[in-house]
């Protein structure tokens, strides 16, 4: 969905004291524009820059702090001692699914070889169930004698469930990332694991759900390896083989929900690739095999986010997650094969099933910017019951890229409203939910359920309260959604000679890595370029440029992709032809052909020098 209009033309790009750029390099011994890099990024300590370019797994914060983790760890320990059925309730996302596998391997591992543990999983129906702990569900487990239930990515607004949990006579422990309820609390559990929550001491607030779920299960592995026969053997066999194991599902998981690519969150995705070079798991190894990704080296985050984020959750989003599970903890190679390849035709239906509501939604945008209404300072709602509810967050996100404005895309089932949310930096759209949704138990309050963070929500209503919330947000965003806000200036992070950009410079630049909200990937400035040859359309949608600066012998090519900009129309716009004089931003990459090596740029933005 690119749009042909010129971009902003504010750059934004931080200044450095170029003192402290060359101690900074000095120190590291790395380019300057790499110091300026990591200046621009808040990051002036020396020690800090070693720690951000080389983050080990000692990096990592102690399980053990968090809020709750003691008495999380004695009831499973108690329940696999006493050979209890424990169920591990998941969700059917990328967090969800690989938290359960994390979880049950964990419990599984803890357990003594003459007496296995118990542990099953139940991963809800996205359609059918919807997320969350459902009370049937539980009354199901209660009937065949569970008596611990493990939430994990859900559950911190759960109180129904474990109102039930606890009529049933079952423990509940919930593991959890999500914002609780400011109002009401935490629901009733053994132990409620959730490093948002309000007193948890653990350091760092923004895991994602199966990081959760790891810690939980870091905190058991540690706690056995106490009553092993030689403990510090044991904590180091844990060190160097299994949490590392471990850390590849998490970072699969830290890439695929967006949480920030920062502080322990990065570190987690930084080891975590690495350790996704050459995988051994069947299904994992299946899986990247069907995604195109290479096993020579460690996938880059984009790899992760684009190409196994969407397989995996192409399960959820159109059939049954639970095959996701099963993919990741089966031991047969011909098995994992069979289900890799049923996710990627799944994520072939999906991409044809989202093409199809994206033209819908192009034609629904372009009718209101037509309108006197157009793309004011307000969020965007779109609603169609033919849209197929696996797929509405994705929606939601390329509406987003679009338009610059948060957005709700809704479908209907049966006089019944079901949406996902996506915002936009410095608009807190679970706060927004919560202030339209008004009083508890009211009769005018909009959702029948709702939850999520900043970035992402989802949400139920009914039908007919559409047109309310249309109302409701629009006030709420028209107060809050600033032109500052929405003006969408290009973040830049150094200005950089053409002739900076080495072989050298870009494996620095690789240390920096992985790039994701947060972290975001660097944009660099240079300025004064000339264009000396014409502009080269590629595939009739992206441009080529062939840049270099007056006066020096490096040149470069631009490559500008039409994804959210149309680069054709754009360059038509500016008139660019061979000769003309141009500023641009862009981040630096690695030409994909291995039969031309070297660098390329990517275009970003460009303006008139």
């Amino acid at each position: 969905m690119p749009s042909a209009h010129a971009g902003p033309q504010q750059w934004i790009t931080p200044t450095v004291d170029p003192a402290a750029v060359a101690r900074l390099a000095e120190h590291l011994h790395c380019p300057d524009a790499i110091a300026r890099l990591l200046l621009s990024r808040g990051i002036s300590d020396p020690a800090a820059a070693d720690a951000f370019l080389n983050p080990t797994i000692d990096d990592l914060h102690d399980p053990t702090s968090m809020l709750g983790m003691d008495l999380a760890v004695a009831r499973i320990q108690q329940a696999v001692r006493s050979s209890e059925p424990i169920l591990i309730y998941g969700d059917y996302d990328v967090d969800g699914t690989t938290a359960t596998v994390l979880l049950k391997t964990a419990i599984e591992r803890i357990a003594p070889k003459d007496s296995p543990a118990i542990v099953t999983y139940h991963v809800p129906h996205r359609l059918r169930e919807g997320y969350g702990m459902q009370t049937s569900i539980l009354g199901q487990a209660a009937a065949v004698g569970v008596r611990l239930v493990i939430s994990v990515d859900n559950g911190i607004r759960a109180f129904a469930a474990a109102e039930e949990a606890k009529a049933l006579g079952m423990d509940l422990i919930v593991t959890d990332h999500h914002l609780p309820d400011d109002a009401i609390g935490i629901p009733y559990a053994v132990a409620v694991l959730n490093p948002a929550q309000a007193n948890c001491p653990y350091p760092f607030k923004s895991l994602c759900g199966a990081a959760v779920a790891f810690k939980l299960a870091h905190a058991l592995l540690l706690s056995a390896a106490e009553t092993a026969d030689d403990p510090e053997a044991r904590r180091l066999r844990l060190k160097r083989s299994l949490i590392p194991s471990f850390l590849k599902l998490v970072a699969i998981a830290t890439i695929a929900d967006s949480v920030p690519l920062e502080g322990e969150n990065r570190i987690i995705a930084a080891l975590g690739l690495r350790e996704l070079r050459n995988p051994v798991q069947p299904g994992l190894r299946a899986l990247m095999q069907v995604a195109q990704i290479p096993f020579n080296r460690a996938p880059t985050a984009t790899e992760v986010g684009f190409r196994l984020a969407p397989r995996i959750n192409a399960a959820g989003r159109m059939d049954v997650a639970s095959d996701v599970v099963e993919l990741f903890l089966t031991k047969e190679p011909a098995r994992a094969t069979e289900l890799a390849e049923k996710l990627n035709r799944l994520n072939d239906e999906r991409r044809a099933t989202e093409a199809k509501a994206l033209e819908a939604i192009e034609g629904k945008l372009a009718t209101r910017n037509e309108t006197a209404a157009g793309l004011l300072a307000e969020c965007i709602i779109l609603d169609d019951p033919n849209w197929h509810r696996g797929i509405l967050g994705i929606l939601a996100s390329r509406v987003v890229d679009r338009t610059g404005r948060p957005a709700l895309i809704l479908t209907h089932e049966d006089g019944h409203a079901h949406g996902s949310g996506r915002s936009i930096e410095g608009f807190h759209l679970l706060d927004a939910l919560t202030a339209v949704h008004g009083e508890i138990q009211a009769s005018d309050a909009l959702f029948t359920r709702f939850g999520g963070h900043a970035h992402a929500v989802g949400f139920s209503m009914p039908s007919e309260r559409i047109d309310l919330l249309r109302e409701r947000m629009h006030l709420y965003g028209s107060a809050r959604l600033s032109e500052n806000l929405l003006a969408r200036p290009v973040q830049c992070d150094a200005h950089v000679l053409l002739g900076e950009l080495t072989k050298d410079f870009f494996d620095w630049l690789t240390l920096c890595e992985p790039f994701g909200v947060g972290n975001r990937e660097p944009v660099f400035v240079t300025s004064n370029l000339t264009i000396t040859a014409p502009v080269r359309l590629i595939k009739e949608k992206h441009v080529c440029l062939q840049l270099e600066k007056p006066g020096e012998a490096v040149r470069f090519s631009a490559l500008g992709w039409s994804r959210g900009i149309d680069w054709p129309a754009r360059c038509s716009e500016m008139g660019l032809d061979k000769g003309s004089l141009i500023d641009i931003a862009y981040r630096l990459k690695t030409k994909s052909n291995p039969q031309f090596p070297g660098l390329e740029l990517e275009l970003v933005e460009i303006r008139m020098a």
